[in-house]
């Protein structure tokens, strides 16, 4: 498992405007290190505490991404150094980051989190929801709302994938002032190119299976 190659392939393959972040949740500092000498900057954890500790440990230049479930009372724990926030589902959150954002004298990127699969599992909005949050998203002074982030249905359909996906972009093009569209991972992340995604997420693919 050669993850520099890894990275490199993956980066060849992607289209100019897509970004890739590498999901090293779980993963050692060792292999994060290994992916950073590559020239690779951006990455994605759904821990806080995991998040944190590996902050403190490894390079300062490194784009920390939050692209699990966030609970409001752990956003203080991030709010210094977080780079994107990916899956804000609902206001009570949002306001919970613009007023640390606000403590730490920072704007922090977020996205919103759609709910697009068939799962009952899955967080986020309803498109109607996400749209009364982006009328009105000046209010948030501290948050800088920059697009959309989804999670497909976990299933062998394509054809559902697909469709979800393009769901997803539909409702992301509607909106002239977005530039990030999060969708798509290591199993489905080249059907959400194909869809409009501008930013995947890829753990396995690049760092092998996981060690839970």
């Amino acid at each position: 498992m050669n993850i520099s190659e890894n990275i490199q392939k993956i980066k060849k393959d992607l289209p100019t405007g897509v970004d890739l972040v590498a999901v090293s949740k779980t993963q050692p500092h060792s292999k994060i290190k290994e992916a950073y000498d590559s020239g690779h900057k951006i990455f994605g954890e759904n821990k806080v505490q995991e998040l944190n500790e590996k902050y403190e440990k490894l390079p300062k230049d490194i784009r920390w991404h939050m692209i699990g479930h966030l609970q409001t009372n752990k956003v203080k724990y991030i709010a210094p150094f977080i780079d994107l926030i990916h899956a804000v589902d609902s206001e009570k959150l949002l306001k919970e980051i613009d007023k640390r954002a606000f403590q730490n004298n920072r704007k922090i990127d977020c996205l919103l989190q759609i709910h697009i699969a068939t799962e009952n599992t899955k967080f986020g909005f309803s498109e109607n929801e996400a749209n009364k949050i982006l009328l009105r998203k000046e209010e948030y002074k501290n948050v800088n709302i920059r697009g959309l982030m989804g999670m497909a249905t976990f299933t062998n359909n394509n054809i559902q994938i697909k469709e979800e996906f393009d769901y997803l972009s539909n409702i992301y093009n509607k909106y002239k002032d977005l530039n990030t569209l999060s969708m798509g991972m290591s199993g489905d992340y080249k059907i959400a190119i194909k869809s409009g995604s501008t930013m995947v997420r890829i753990g396995s693919t690049i760092f092998g299976a996981r060690n839970y």
